[in-house]
C-alpha cells in the first residue's frame, strides 16, 4: 500500500475510535444525574474506554481500534435525599460516579483529536489530488 494510502487508512480508524469516545462520554453526561430504580440500588456507573493498536493484514498499516468499553469501579457519591424514590431507609441517594468536569475535558481531547484525524485526511486527499493533476499536466 502506497504512503497516502496508509495515511488516510489510519486517520480513518482515528475518526471512528474518537467517534466511539464521544459517545461514551456523552452517554456519562447524559447519566450524570441517573439514579437506582429501586430504593438503595446502584446508580449509572461511568464507563471508561481503552484503544489499542491492530495491524490491519490487507494493508500493512497499524491501526487504532477501541479495544474494550469498561466501567469506572469507583466509589459512587451519595446526597440526602428523602423525597428521592431511590433513598434508602437512611434518605441517602447514590449517586453516578461521573465528573462532569472529567467528561468535558475527555469530550475536548476527543474532539480535538478527531479534528486532528480529519485534518490529515483532507491533507492527504489534497496531496493525491495535486499529484494527479501534475501528472495529467504532462
Amino acid at each position: 500500500m502506497d504512503p497516502l494510502s496508509a495515511a488516510m487508512k489510519i486517520a480513518g480508524s482515528g475518526l471512528e475510535a474518537q467517534s466511539t469516545r464521544l459517545r461514551i462520554v456523552s452517554e456519562n453526561i447524559a447519566n450524570a444525574r441517573s439514579t437506582g430504580d429501586t430504593p438503595g440500588a446502584d446508580p449509572y456507573r461511568r464507563k471508561t474506554i481503552t484503544f489499542g493498536q491492530q495491524m490491519d493484514r490487507t494493508s500493512g498499516v497499524e491501526t487504532v481500534n477501541v479495544k474494550k468499553v469498561g466501567v469506572d469501579e469507583g466509589d459512587f457519591s451519595t446526597e440526602f435525599d428523602p423525597s428521592n424514590p431511590a433513598a434508602d431507609q437512611k434518605g441517602v441517594v447514590k449517586l453516578p460516579n461521573v465528573n462532569i468536569l472529567v467528561e468535558m475535558a475527555d469530550m475536548r481531547e476527543a474532539n480535538r483529536s478527531y479534528d486532528a484525524n480529519l485534518q490529515t485526511i483532507k491533507q492527504t486527499r489534497d496531496l493525491i489530488s495535486s499529484t494527479i493533476d501534475l501528472l495529467k499536466s504532462q
